[in-house]
């Protein structure tokens, strides 16, 4: 299973709560979170890292059926 990491840099006000939870996943880049990669294994820290994010700039799905992953909605 892959999952796919997507960040609305439109949506993202730069806390980087995720790039501090999940720093092998995340940077930020002109102040804004951006995903070190598009896909990544099942990781926890991913979801945790999706979780904090107070804007819900992050979304983390399976890559191959689409379904979410997290943030709950």
């Amino acid at each position: 299973m892959t999952w796919q990491i997507e960040v609305d840099r439109n949506t993202c006000i730069g806390t980087g709560s995720c790039a501090g939870i999940a720093p092998e996943h995340f940077e930020l880049r002109d102040r804004k979170s951006c995903p070190r990669h598009p896909t990544a294994e099942p990781d926890e820290l991913l979801v945790d890292a999706a979780e904090s994010c107070p804007v819900e700039a992050i979304t983390i799905r399976d890559a191959t059926s689409g379904e979410l992953i997290a943030p709950e909605p």
